[in-house]
């Protein structure tokens, strides 16, 4: 998991290890645990052993290296996908010390540390106040009660880039509590709704939201995919055989409609929305 990743906002994959436990709504539907299971690793929950990798695997990002050296050009690494690296146990710790010199070693990488345990990073990093330069760390929040608890432990980060993923967006979220005050600031926004059989809809006001004050607050903003739902009026041609579900209330009640996360696409209000915090465009 590995080189020229699917996902949107990123240009490589790496995973020290795979498996997680679960911790909020965001991870109901987990496609990391899904794909876990799909090929038969039972990695998931508390009990579970981790699965941990050779250094064929750990080979590769030095490659990815190399390459972006020659090319003059920096390299996205999402890190990790099918794990939290800051996930508490102790059998980690070793790998976490392994990783840590990895991202020291490849200075030409962009190392996207995504976590649901930001409480975790300031007692499990080596670095204290002194981060290396490539490395942007990111939170999920899903709704505003998460928002609430996640996005002050990141702001103590002192990473080069701190950007939350609002994917899947369960709930509307205000992030006026967090405007541009102080150095340490939100520099980029991810939203999108969640896919997969079991989703739940994402209202486009939410996403809606996110974007207009990233723009007002001069915050890059990705909107990655409406994922399984898209709003009814955005389809040429109602298929009344697909599943409909209604969300939010009165004037701001919405028709979603189920269509999969390739036909529901990333268009939002007529455009995408593909900004990054820094000029870090790969050939």
């Amino acid at each position: 998991m590995a080189k020229n990743s699917s996902i949107e906002w990123t240009h490589h994959t790496f995973n020290p290890w795979w498996g997680c436990v679960k911790v909020s709504a965001a991870c109901d539907n987990c496609y990391a645990e899904t794909w876990a299971k799909r090929v038969g690793a039972d990695v998931w929950g508390s009990q579970a052993k981790r699965r941990f990798f050779g250094d064929k695997h750990w080979s590769e990002p030095h490659v990815w290296n190399t390459n972006a050296a020659l090319k003059k050009v920096r390299y996205r690494v999402f890190c990790a996908s099918m794990a939290d690296v800051f996930e508490n146990r102790p059998e980690l710790n070793e790998w976490r010390t392994r990783l840590w010199k990895l991202i020291e070693d490849t200075p030409n990488l962009d190392w996207l540390l995504l976590t649901k345990r930001p409480q975790n990073v300031a007692k499990m990093v080596s670095w204290g106040e002194d981060w290396p330069s490539n490395i942007w760390l990111g939170t999920t929040v899903e709704n505003q009660n998460m928002a609430e608890k996640r996005i002050p432990h990141l702001l103590r980060m002192p990473a080069k880039v701190r950007f939350l993923s609002c994917e899947p967006l369960l709930g509307p979220i205000d992030l006026g509590h967090w405007k541009k005050t102080s150095e340490r600031r939100i520099d980029w926004v991810i939203a999108g709704g969640e896919s997969g059989p079991h989703s739940r809809p994402m209202h486009p006001l939410w996403a809606k939201k996110l974007r207009d004050h990233c723009a007002k607050n001069g915050i890059a903003f990705h909107f990655k995919q409406w994922g399984h739902w898209i709003p009814a009026a955005m389809l040429k041609t109602l298929n009344k055989t697909l599943k409909t579900q209604r969300i939010g209330n009165g004037r701001q009640a919405v028709d979603m409609i189920a269509v999969g996360k390739k036909e529901a696409g990333r268009i939002l209000d007529g455009r995408t929305y593909d900004q990054f915090p820094l000029d870090t465009k790969a050939a």
